[in-house]
């Protein structure tokens, strides 16, 4: 698929960026070369589905080389950490959007053994094999509204190296039987390499800070993030909106003054099957069972579910900081979270950053991001997507939306090729260019062609040798 000029939307979107940060501060703004960039880069991972300069030239059939894409990614003054924020804000105000949920999750990104250079780069358990591989963990947060769902923050994590190593050696020590008073003490967590939870926290911080307009009516988000410490001060930071996220069944429970298991107070007290709509589809039956309960890790009461939906065996428990709401509002609440795997799913196999992001150093993977995101949301501003929006409708699934980007690509190209002076000129000079510098043939190592074989007989004056041996 060849890249020509890119699509009306995508032009529209970045001017409609350039004046918000023009409105966000005087002082900056984006030059008629960075909007052109950032237009080509936007289409270009579209078409062909990655963040890889080398692909980029060949798409525009050498009209950029590599080198100037890269230049570009690397030293323009492009105000790179606000672009996200300033996009965010664009399709708050051209939604109308005044309030939604906050989905919280964290991602990885598989790298090769042998990258030394990629940010952040450590090992990360891989669910396929239960083994461990090289890679990166990203946290996200996620906007859900009324009408559309968008990413709105994100940030790299990695595990404190010197305590990961400490770890390590303080559980072999543990194994040989050495006493506590006679291993390495804990060294204290460096401020560099924060915890997941606190990497959401200041997630959310951010959100109130740079969108303060928007009304928070829950936070979702799993197992991980289902402490004291983080659903308390979560909920603080929107002035003690609902946190939403689940304990594990062995957790402890006050019941009538002694401390019981989560599982066992639910396998004496049976939920009921009811009737709920999960992220606003049909009607689903699901078993819930629910409680007011001192729950002894948080110290407090909370809000404890037992869910279990059609065709699972055990239950799944989920707690909530406001004891106000209804048990099955919660449980329609929580499972929003499930669409922060679809942005995931969507943002992996459709929008670039999965495929050959091998930039390197801390501005290579952040601004990677950051343009996988941004093609993301440029996608709000097809005029297809908005029509269905605004008629609120559903709106269309990223793979369905991408291919017809393509085709849209590919007629404006040849309707170009076709509108030009010389069509017949024009088309054997693309062919040539093709030929000779986009998709050149390259040598095989696999062919002996061009190369010799070496000498492949036996030597006379060494077969007196071989008789010797033989005998």
């Amino acid at each position: 698929m060849f890249i020509s000029e890119p699509l009306p939307f995508v032009e529209s979107f970045i001017e409609e960026i350039d004046r918000a940060i023009k409105k966000c501060d005087q002082n900056l703004k984006l030059t008629r070369i960075q909007k052109t960039w950032l237009s080509f880069c936007i289409i270009a991972i579209y078409l062909t589905r990655t963040v890889c300069w080398a692909k980029y030239e060949r798409a525009c059939l050498g009209k950029r080389s590599m080198a100037a894409i890269s230049w570009m990614f690397r030293r323009s003054n492009i105000p790179w950490e606000k672009l996200l924020v300033i996009s965010t804000t664009v399709i708050i105000n051209r939604f109308g959007i005044t309030g939604g949920c906050l989905a919280i999750d964290e991602t990885d990104k598989k790298r090769s053994k042998s990258a030394k250079k990629i940010y952040k780069i450590h090992k990360i358990k891989d669910k396929a094999s239960g083994g461990y591989v090289m890679g990166q963990k990203l946290m996200f947060i996620v906007l859900i509204a009324k009408n559309i769902t968008i990413p709105v923050g994100f940030q790299f994590y990695m595990p404190d190296p010197k305590l990961k190593e400490w770890k390590k050696q303080d559980e072999k020590l543990r194994k040989q039987g050495v006493a506590k008073k006679n291993r390495p003490v804990m060294p204290d967590r460096d401020d560099n390499y924060p915890q997941i939870p606190e990497i959401a926290l200041n997630l959310l911080r951010e959100f109130k800070v740079n969108h303060p307009q928007i009304k928070v009516q829950c936070i979702a988000a799993d197992a991980l993030y289902g402490t004291k410490s983080f659903m308390d001060k979560a909920s603080k930071i929107f002035g003690g909106v609902q946190v939403i996220s689940q304990i594990k069944e062995s957790q402890n429970i006050l019941f009538g003054n002694k401390r019981i298991q989560v599982k066992k107070y639910f396998a004496s007290h049976p939920g009921v099957e009811q009737k709920v709509r999960l992220r606003g589809g049909e009607e689903t039956t699901v078993t819930v069972g629910s409680a007011r309960m001192h729950v002894c890790a948080h110290g407090k009461k909370r809000f404890v579910i037992a869910l279990k939906y059609e065709g699972e065996e055990d239950y799944q428990y989920i707690v909530a900081t406001d004891l106000s709401w209804r048990t099955l509002d919660i449980v329609e609440a929580y499972s929003l979270r499930w669409l922060i795997e679809v942005v995931f799913e969507d943002w992996k196999a459709n929008e670039g950053w999965n495929k050959l992001t091998k930039h390197v150093g801390e501005d290579g993977s952040r601004r990677g991001v950051i343009l996988s995101l941004l093609s993301d949301h440029c996608l709000f501003f097809h005029p297809d997507q908005q029509a269905l929006i605004d008629d609120n409708l559903p709106a269309c699934t990223v793979g369905s939306l991408m291919r017809h980007i393509r085709i849209e690509n590919f007629l404006q190209f040849i309707r170009e090729l076709i509108n030009c002076e010389n069509p017949a000129e024009k088309l054997d000079t693309l062919a040539e260019t093709l030929k000779k510098e986009i998709y050149n043939l390259l040598p095989s190592s696999k062919h002996m062609s061009g190369r010799g074989l070496g000498r492949l007989v036996p030597t006379p004056s060494l077969k007196y040798k071989n008789e010797a041996l033989a005998n």
